[in-house]
Formats: C-alpha cells, structure tokens, sequence
C-alpha cells in the first residue's frame, strides 16, 4: 500500500493573515492604524455577517475613537489592521466557520479562526485563574495582565484525530449518540497531562471502540476554534478482527467501511446532506476528518 499522506492542506490551516506580531506590543502603532482599521464583529454564537461570497467589515473607529479593549488585533491586510469584537447583538445575514466551504478564501479563514478563537479566550479569561483577581486585556488582545503584572496567554488545547485503517481497504468509522443515524466521522480526543500524542492516539481508540493500533503516522494539524483547540491528525493501523467494545460511553456504533463506500459518501456531499437516504454521511470540507479521508479515499 503507497504511503498515507494529506493530498490537500486542510480548509482552517490555509493561512493568508498577515499576523503582524510585531505591531502587537506597539501600542502607538495599534493607535495609529485603527483609525483605518477594519473590525469584524463576531456574535456569541461565533457568527459573522457573510453577504455575496465575502466577509463583512466595519470601520473599527465607528465601534470607539481608540482601540477598544473588547477587541482583538487579528492582523494587517495591505497595510490595513484587521480586528474583531464580540457582538452579541449581531444582526443580518449570519454564517459561522462550519457553514464555510472550500469555496472561501484563505484570508477568511485565518481571520474567522483566529478570531473565534481569541474571543473565545477572552470571554473565560476575565479573571485570574491562580487568585480570581481581574485580568485586563493588552498587546492588542494577545494576552492578559493582572494588577500585578502577572501575564497570561491565550489557551489552546490540543486533541488527536485518527484515521484507523487494515493496511488495505477498510477504514473504521464512528458515530457519536447525538448524531443522526448515518453520520460517521474519524475518531478524536483531548491529550491529557503529562500524554504524548501517539499515546493519546492510543489511548483513546482503545477507550472508545477497543481497538489496538499500531503504526502510528503524523498527517498534519488544523485550529479548531470550537472553543480553542488544535487538531493534531493522524493514521494508525487496526485489526477488523478484534472486537468493538464502546467502554468510555462516548460512541454509539462504529463499523469498517470499505474505500468504495467511503468514496461513494464523499461523492454524496457532506452531512449536511441528511435526508438524501445514504447509508454513510461523512463530515464537511471545514474540517481536517474531512481532508483526511479524502486523502485515504484517493489512494489506490
């Protein structure tokens, strides 16, 4: 079997954001360039104004005459800084990073996931974790301070997801209990303290279906801003022969599906196809299970 590798670079790791991290401790810099600034306001939900293809910007100085500490620096786009706040009260045409597809720029992205991410920081971070006094944002809202200068960075939490394969032409697949029937997708979970990521892998296809792997391949990695996590991709090998046993309560049914299935399902759409009568729905374009199993699918 040829090796296992991504043929595409994930939808979210498509970067085309100028992060500009030099600017962000420049608070005279911040100050200069908001008065053309572009603000993205993003709602509690992580939706954003998404009209004809394209993102909806506001001018950041309507939002205040200075930087405002509620929003975040995203980066510069052709010399323009890029921000984004939260808008609870967003209205219009709304759309969020899983209703994106491949059909969006690479700049949206970085500044959706970028922005969700942060935000999604921000809003938990308010507070010192170590003695509950208050954190003010700095840096152009990459990181936190307390009153005594104790410094805080935004969080990410990684988490694996595996494709399982025989060495051949069968992939195991899983469904969760909140998904309908014919939803499927790879296995994940978080990496815990003190874990390394191949023995997260291991760890939790055993706790999950039970199953041994072995030949453990790093794929690639994606941001997943939902809330503020790291996807870290890869393929193992497991034996079809060993017997599924669901112990953690996480999975509702899992089966090996065949590469014609599989590509069969990817040719069907997405899952937002529910409803189409297919036996297999496989996850959409924004995510790396997605990029994975086309991968697999695509081999010969």
């Amino acid at each position: 079997m040829p090796a296992f590798e991504l043929n595409s670079v994930p939808l979210l790791s498509r970067s085309a954001l100028d992060r500009a991290e030099e600017t962000r401790a420049d608070a005279k810099a911040l100050q200069e360039g908001w008065r053309d600034a572009k603000l993205l306001r993003v709602n509690s939900r992580g939706q954003v104004r998404f009209e004809n293809g394209a993102l909806i910007l506001d001018k950041a100085i309507e939002l205040s005459a200075e930087p405002s500490p509620a929003a975040v620096f995203l980066g510069v786009d052709r010399g323009t800084q890029l921000w984004a706040v939260r808008d609870r009260q967003l209205q219009g045409s709304l759309t969020d990073l899983r209703g994106m597809t491949n059909s969006v720029d690479d700049l949206t992205t970085s500044l959706l996931s970028t922005a969700v991410a942060l935000l999604n920081w921000h809003d938990k971070a308010g507070f010192n974790g170590a003695d509950g006094t208050v954190t003010t944002s700095t840096k152009g809202g990459w990181s936190r301070v307390t009153e005594s200068g104790y410094e805080e960075f935004p969080r990410i939490d990684p988490a694996v997801i595996c494709l399982i394969h025989d060495g051949g032409e069968r992939v195991l697949l899983a469904r969760q209990h909140s998904w309908p029937q014919s939803l499927f997708s790879l296995l994940a979970g978080f990496v815990e303290a003190g874990e390394s990521l191949e023995r997260c892998v291991e760890r939790e296809v055993k706790e999950e279906v039970g199953v041994d792997v072995r030949d453990i391949h790093y794929l690639g990695s994606q941001p997943w801003p939902f809330p503020r996590s790291l996807m870290l991709g890869f393929a193992a090998v497991g034996d079809p022969a060993q017997p599924l046993v669901f112990s953690d309560g996480e999975i509702a049914e899992a089966h090996w599906f065949t590469r014609a299935e599989v590509r069969e399902a990817l040719a069907v759409g997405d899952w937002s196809a529910q409803g189409s009568g297919a036996r297999l729905l496989l996850p959409g374009s924004i995510s790396i299970a997605r990029t994975i199993m086309e991968s697999w699918a695509a081999l010969d």
